[in-house]
């Protein structure tokens, strides 16, 4: 599992024009290919149960909202700006334990590609 706040990211030049700036949660050789790119919104009081992907990650980056990522049983706090990513055969259920949407962008990535 790797957790990471956008907040304590520095930022860094973008490699084609140094004025804009980006903060790289997740960079090439952390995970395999791209599997899927998309966004959910949780209602508050909704859950993705616990389950787990044998042969894919999973990275989730917190848009709005607030929630908690249960991974392996351990609880981590998700509020706006954690990038959270899952390992093959991580265990992990996402709620919304907030009073608000959560909005989460995130990708699977496929293991061993």
């Amino acid at each position: 599992m790797k957790i990471v706040q956008l907040g304590a990211i520095s930022d860094e030049p973008v490699s084609h024009n140094a004025a804009i700036a980006k903060r790289v949660l997740l960079r090439k050789g952390e995970a395999g290919a791209v599997t899927q790119f998309a966004q959910s919104r949780f209602a508050p009081g909704e859950v993705a149960p616990a389950h787990s992907h044998p042969d894919m990650h999973e990275v989730f980056f917190v848009q709005s909202g607030q929630g908690t990522a249960v991974v392996d049983g351990v609880s981590h706090e998700l509020v706006r700006g954690t990038c959270i990513t899952f390992a093959p055969g991580e265990v992990h259920e996402i709620s919304n334990d907030g009073e608000a949407e959560l909005v989460l962008l995130y990708f699977g990535v496929a293991s061993g590609a």
